[in-house]
């Protein structure tokens, strides 16, 4: 999460964070970096008032960049580890898992378990009582994600596409500031992609039983924004 005069950021994971914070600390000298993927509840009051910035993605491609990234990791995340159960599971079988915590999954009190207790400004920044509210919602992890960092401000919130991000980011922007400096324009528009994670191409992830699953417990989020699976 990052502060400046006019709007707060709030980084929804694996969602073009990383870009994006690098161009807010870059370009805005005022920023302040609040904390690492702390949800919009998170916010100081002295900041309330003001526009919040964010993000989304395809949940279908939030999934496979997900895996990809914790996959070729020494030390995957605690969620990549039970949803994986310690990697004995490829994607589907990791991706099932991942989508049951919110359809009475037996593997959802064990993850809360591991979680930490209090943010830590590092890594996943999932407390387990951050967690716990999945329970029984039908909700897909990545729509749960979504509503969980940007709930509380959805109304004074302005979510971009991060497949559209770079013209996104400057209608936001443009929007907040009026002129904006060559430079920041520069760089938007013609920087090299952040933290992308390397992985094959979309339809080797998925069949069509998984995509569908996808739908399901992601409907919510593909409904809000208009998504598709484009495999």
């Amino acid at each position: 999460m990052i502060a400046t005069r006019k709007f707060v950021y709030v980084h929804l994971h694996k969602s073009g964070g990383t870009f994006v914070n690098e161009c807010l600390m870059r370009f805005f000298p005022e920023a302040r970096m609040l904390g690492y993927h702390l949800p919009s509840r998170a916010i100081p009051a002295e900041l309330t008032d003001l526009p919040v910035l964010g993000f989304v993605r395809s949940p279908w491609s939030y999934y496979a960049s997900w895996y990809a990234f914790q996959s070729r990791m020494a030390q995957p995340n605690v969620l990549f580890r039970v949803a994986s159960e310690n990697r004995s599971l490829d994607f589907r079988g990791t991706l099932r898992n991942l989508l049951d915590l919110g359809s009475g999954s037996g593997k959802l009190d064990a993850l809360i378990g591991l979680l930490p207790n209090a943010y830590a400004n590092q890594g996943l920044n999932l407390p387990g009582f951050a967690l716990a509210p999945i329970r029984d919602s039908g909700m897909g992890f990545y729509s749960y994600l979504h509503d969980y960092m940007y709930g509380d401000a959805m109304h004074r919130a302005t979510i971009g596409r991060v497949e559209n991000l770079r013209a996104d980011l400057l209608d936001f922007l443009q929007g907040i500031d009026g002129a904006m400096a060559p430079a920041l324009r520069d760089f938007i528009e013609q920087a090299a992609p952040r933290n992308a994670s390397k992985r094959d191409s979309i339809d080797d992830y998925y069949d069509e039983e998984l995509v569908a699953l996808v739908a399901e417990r992601d409907q919510s989020l593909i409904q809000k924004y208009g998504y598709r699976f484009d495999g």
